[in-house]
């Protein structure tokens, strides 16, 4: 397609397409977590609750996402925790993941690998031998057991129990643990995976489990794979969104964007890319509609350009200052404004805009009675905290 000859595609029809896709419009909402998780590619799992909270505010129903989105992680294994684009843990499909890792999450575990050797050289006597008979003791070890913690891992194979000095030389220079680093990038390696929490679903302290190595595509259909299923939910966008999404070089994103026959359309911003089949014009939502949606959202957290639904006014109010957004409320495609629990477990919102009137706060304010009653007696603060997510909360 020419540029002459390329559709300009405006704010609104990219607010109507992320209802329909991100399944937050009611009529749109899904019936598990496994067809949310296929909505949007990816959920954010830095923070435990946010996987939860971010499927049940697109699950039909007021019912808690809670039973079926462990089942999926850990009894049908449906859905897997692991880390992915920008060193991130996310929860992806399942069948997503042998792309996921080739594409991304293979070269990162080798250079977290390298780092970590090139430290202990530094700061211990142990070498890369040393390491590789530690992780075959502990995949030996977790084999047997089926699943542990890091601490029972730890009790069982001494080796894990070491301790190197890091950051020989800088100010960063201490005594460090092998054990928590050594599972991590075992488990970026793909040979081991997070099972269920200690406690409850908002925990982040993870059972360690043996995985099966699945056989990796190769890197350019893996690249080619992740970019059409990302597209298929969040584009039109950039390809500086999808540098920003992936943390992929340029080059690799424009090699991913030609091989998925990506076509260029006109943003707000420059040059976008959609799917070769999803030129159609998308006119409007299929009706008004309120979320509440958490901290590290991914619909939030799916673009670098937030411009077209996010007003820059309310980024300092919404967002920390590593740029991690907190709690949002939405109205018709547009964050108004953020919400909290506060102690007694009550929701507290803030709207930060009046568009919408009285139909949107009357959405909201069902929103919030949806999300309560999901909540029940669990009490959930945010891993990173922001401004107004503090304020409305009542912390110091």
């Amino acid at each position: 397609m020419g540029t002459h000859t390329r559709r300009r595609v405006d704010a609104g029809e990219r607010r109507a397409r992320l209802a329909l896709r991100h399944r937050l419009a009611p009529s749109t909402r899904a019936s598990s977590a496994e067809e949310v998780a296929e909505s949007l590619v990816a959920l954010h799992a830095t923070d435990p609750a946010s996987v939860f909270l971010a499927v049940g505010a697109r699950l039909a129903g007021g019912g808690s996402p809670v039973a079926g989105l462990e089942r999926a992680l850990y009894e049908d294994r449906t859905l897997t925790r692991m880390h992915g684009m920008r060193h991130t843990l996310f929860v992806f499909p399942t069948a997503l993941v042998p792309a996921v890792h080739a594409s991304t999450t293979r070269d990162a575990a080798a250079r977290e690998r390298t780092m970590l050797l090139r430290d202990l050289r530094k700061g211990s006597e142990y070498d890369e031998e040393w390491l590789a008979e530690t992780e075959r003791q502990v995949l030996a070890e977790l084999t047997a057991r089926g699943e542990a913690t890091g601490a029972e891992l730890g009790r069982a194979v001494p080796r894990l129990r070491a301790r190197y000095l890091y950051g020989v030389g800088t100010r960063q220079e201490g005594p460090q643990p092998l054990s928590s680093r050594l599972l991590r990038i075992l488990g970026m390696d793909g040979r081991i995976a997070r099972g269920r929490p200690l406690g409850a679903w908002t925990s982040s302290q993870f059972r360690w489990a043996p995985t099966p190595r699945q056989p990796d595509p190769s890197d350019e259909d893996a690249h080619a794979e992740l970019v059409r299923r990302w597209l298929a939910a969040c584009g039109p966008a950039t390809e500086a969104d999808l540098k920003w999404w992936t943390g992929w070089k340029v080059t690799d994103v424009r090699r991913a964007l030609a091989a998925t026959g990506a076509e260029p359309v006109e943003l707000a911003e420059g040059t976008g890319h959609v799917l070769p089949d999803d030129l159609e014009p998308v006119r409007a939502a299929p009706e008004p509609w309120a979320a509440l949606l958490p901290a590290l959202d991914p619909t939030a957290m799916g673009w670098q350009h937030r411009d077209w639904y996010t007003d820059p006014a309310h980024k300092a109010a919404l967002y920390d200052r590593s740029g991690n957004i907190g709690p949002t409320v939405w109205w018709n495609g547009r964050v108004v404004g953020g919400w909290a629990q506060r102690p007694d477990g009550e929701i507290a919102i803030r709207l930060l805009s009046d568009e919408g009137g009285a139909e949107a706060t009357a959405a909201v304010e069902a929103e919030a009675a949806r999300l309560r009653g999901r909540l029940g007696d669990v009490r959930v603060t945010p891993r990173f905290r922001t401004p107004l997510e503090r304020e409305l909360a009542g912390a110091p």
